[in-house]
């Protein structure tokens, strides 16, 4: 209702051109981030509330973990049951080989049987495979784990961009899926103004250009227009007259780096410099 009664307001003052001081008219505006959870699952803690200014790395929400620490748990249990394995495997190969030097050794001076020689390279070679086995296996393992550890660490929803909360749409206790906004932020970055320009003055302004925005009681800001909408706003569904004409008018977004320092929905004046 806010909004519409600013667009109202703006129509009224934009049907005439300009306003008395000759600037065009709009208001500040600003693009949301919306945080979700990558995972599903149920909340279990709300870190912040609206109004909270967040920095990047601040902890904004977190979801139940027990299935996934749980997981991260087997995965640890079954990795140090292979290296065990691992190292075992280790020791009976180095039997191995002692067993087939000897063996070798006696075949040599004609002293060993070939049915023992045989069996000792086969128990060697049998366990050479499986160590090879068992690191490759460890290695899956240790992709598996790392996976674990970072599902782990999704259940902690950390803020990746700074600015202050809008609005919170889910709270602690409610099942949120995945995907689904939890946490709405407005980055200061995020924050344009939102102005319109009469038909007749269209075609002095374009993308790039730049603009003088003021407003009641904040400095004079300069902004690049960034923006200019393909077709006119609040157009009367009547044959265009040359008085109709001066009634219509278009949308402009401008912005500055870095965001500009008013609220969304603060009226504001725009002049071309």
């Amino acid at each position: 209702m806010k909004r519409l009664s600013i667009l109202l307001f703006l129509l009224v003052l934009a049907a005439c051109g300009r306003n008395d001081n000759g600037a065009w008219l709009g208001y500040a505006e600003g693009d949301n981030a919306f945080i979700s959870a990558p995972q599903p699952g149920w909340m279990s803690s709300l870190h912040v509330e609206r109004g909270t200014y967040v920095h990047r790395g601040n902890l904004l929400f977190t979801l139940d973990d027990t299935a996934q620490l749980a997981q991260r748990n087997e995965a640890v249990a079954s990795l140090e049951t292979a290296k065990a394995s691992l190292k075992q495997e280790e020791a009976n190969l180095v039997y191995a080989q002692r067993q087939l030097q000897r063996q070798s050794g006696l075949a040599r001076a004609d002293a060993g049987t070939p049915a023992n020689l045989d069996l000792a390279k086969a128990n060697y070679e049998q366990s050479a495979a499986r160590i090879a086995q068992l690191k490759s296996q460890i290695a899956q393992m240790n992709a598996s784990l790392a996976g674990a550890a970072y599902s782990l660490t999704q259940r902690n929803i950390i803020a990746q961009t700074e600015g202050r909360v809008q609005d919170i749409y889910f709270r602690a206790g409610e099942y949120v899926p995945a995907s689904t906004p939890v946490i709405s932020i407005l980055p200061p970055k995020n924050i344009y103004v939102r102005f319109f320009v009469p038909e007749t003055e269209f075609a002095k302004v374009h993308i790039g250009e730049k603009v003088r925005v003021t407003c009641d009681g904040c400095k004079p800001m300069d902004a690049t227009i960034s923006f200019i909408a393909q077709q006119e706003e609040f157009t009367p569904p009547v044959i265009f007259s040359v008085g109709v004409r001066e009634k219509l008018v278009f949308k402009l977004e401008a912005r500055m780096p870095g965001g500009m320092k008013l609220n969304p929905g603060q009226p504001v004046q725009v002049r071309p410099l």
